[in-house]
């Protein structure tokens, strides 16, 4: 009886699915799926008369497939210190399910796909600014500036604060300064979302030797770096409206959002401990869905019942 349960992997189709399910979860479907949100958003914004459906679709593709060979690259990259980390010990390569090479061949095989994508169903431009954010966010910061300065989030957000500004390049042909702003909303966010995780995870950094901010500098100094970053991403967030680019429903949306993040950030700052951590790092989560919706709301919806 023993026997047969243990040859039931054999016949093919558990380990194939159980494959498949590992493949899929070095893309970090939730984190795709968000920069594939923020991209879609900044296509929606552009004028009417640059919006088109069938670029739009390819788009999507494109820079779908790009932000999953940078997450699957980030894991191959990533390792050895993730066997050593509570939070990713149990992913993919770590655990065995699958190997260094199979996670190469599926990165460049997606990477390569999505530019190539862009490059001929949407615009050059596009393309490279796509394979820029692959680069910097694979290479540059997982390789280098992880590694190397406690201020790696902050530089290594900008392939991550990428997407929106693809989508307004992929409907337009051309960069603008509508967005260069969307950019710079998620580059400003991205200290604050991350540092409470890293807070939250400073001794799993220390033991691994990842120079994250609350291991050089200290927790305390990390809080009060997120108080500031809260306070520059409510300013920043403010622009699309003061520029005429939002209305007063994003305006009001992007106040209330933003205030709840700087009350929740001060008060993390004030604990004598790290309880608060998790909650901020999930709520910043929401907190730009929520922002990237009101944008939407703003521009496709609110019209429609005037």
């Amino acid at each position: 009886m023993s026997q047969k349960i243990s040859s039931i992997p054999s016949m093919g189709v558990p380990s194939s699915i159980a494959k498949l399910l590992a493949l899929l979860e070095i893309t970090k479907p939730k984190v795709v799926l968000m920069l594939v949100f923020t991209a879609w958003v900044g296509m929606v914004l552009v004028p009417a008369e640059s919006f088109h459906w069938p670029v739009m679709i390819y788009a999507l593709i494109g820079i779908g497939l790009a932000s999953a060979s940078g997450a699957a690259l980030n894991h191959l990259m990533d390792e050895r210190i993730d066997a050593q980390m509570a939070r990713t010990g149990k992913r993919p390569l770590p655990s065995g399910r699958l190997s260094p090479h199979e996670v190469l061949f599926t990165a460049i095989l997606w990477g390569v796909s999505g530019i190539g994508l862009l490059a001929w169903q949407v615009n050059l431009l596009t393309a490279v600014l796509t394979g820029f954010a692959l680069i910097g966010y694979a290479l540059i910061y997982t390789v280098w500036l992880k590694h190397s300065t406690p201020m790696n989030i902050v530089w290594g957000g900008a392939a991550g604060a990428a997407p929106p500004l693809l989508g307004w390049v992929a409907m337009t042909g051309q960069l603008s300064w509508e967005a260069f702003i969307l950019f710079l909303i998620i580059f400003i966010w991205t200290p604050p979302h991350f540092w409470p995780l890293a807070v939250h995870r400073v001794e799993d950094y220390r033991r691994v030797g990842v120079p994250m901010l609350p291991v050089i500098r200290g927790v305390q100094h990390t809080k009060f770096q997120i108080v500031l970053y809260s306070w520059v991403l409510l300013a920043v967030t403010l622009l699309p409206a003061s520029i005429g680019m939002m209305g007063s429903f994003y305006f009001v949306a992007a106040l209330l959002l933003g205030g709840i993040f700087v009350v929740m950030a001060w008060r993390f700052y004030r604990a004598a401990d790290d309880r608060l951590a998790m909650p901020l790092f999930g709520y910043s989560i929401t907190y730009l869905m929520l922002l990237f919706a009101a944008m939407l709301i703003d521009r496709l919806l609110l019209p429609l019942l005037r």
